[in-house]
């Protein structure tokens, strides 16, 4: 992928506005979790529309503190991994799970439709791209989420002991060098290393 062809990341602000103009939409809830799904796990469309309740919960039925994504609702055979949850998504699952209990046709998938039981990856992508649209945010997609997620990650992983290694198995990338195309450049972090050599 081309370095002008990737997906733009968000900033903390973006992803702000985003999760502000969410909560005013037809369905607040569901399309917070989906843009969490992106932004704080590093799901792809197709891994948002695959995804089962069965996959993040316990044995008691309660949100799990992981998602555990089997190879079917990834990529294939390195796709499937064990991804923590961030606290704000853990939230927003526990509040669609007990939403989906309510519901009068429960679903084992966690994005539902009014018409369906879950989602396409087309539709996720399509939703993506109607919100950037709608938010005047040029050259944001479905994968800006993605591709912040493993920015952000990457320039955060040192600072708890972990490595580049680490990103690669939250991004379920069979190779390093797939993880790394991800990963945006801080030209002001370049600047301050430099000064440190």
């Amino acid at each position: 992928m081309g370095l002008g062809k990737q997906a733009k990341i968000l900033s903390k602000n973006q992803i702000e506005t985003t999760l502000g103009y969410l909560s005013r939409t037809r369905y607040p809830l569901r399309n917070q979790v989906i843009f969490l799904l992106s932004v704080k796990a590093g799901l792809r469309a197709k891994e948002i529309a695959n995804l089962k309740w069965e996959m993040l919960t316990t044995p008691d039925g309660e949100v799990s503190d992981a998602i555990r994504l089997t190879n079917w609702a990834s990529k294939g055979k390195t796709g499937g991994r064990v991804i923590p949850l961030n606290r704000e998504l853990r939230t927003g699952l526990s509040a669609l799970l007990e939403d989906a209990r309510d519901s009068s046709r429960p679903s084992p998938y966690v994005i539902a439709t009014e018409r369906s039981i879950r989602t396409s990856a087309q539709a996720i992508v399509n939703l993506f791209f109607k919100w950037y649209a709608q938010m005047g945010l040029e050259g944001c997609s479905s994968h800006s989420g993605r591709r912040t997620f493993i920015t952000n990650g990457a320039r955060k992983i040192s600072t708890v002991g972990g490595s580049l290694r680490d990103i690669q198995m939250l991004a379920g990338h069979s190779n390093l060098t797939t993880t790394q195309r991800y990963i945006e450049g801080d030209a002001e972090a370049q600047k301050k290393i430099v000064e440190l050599v």
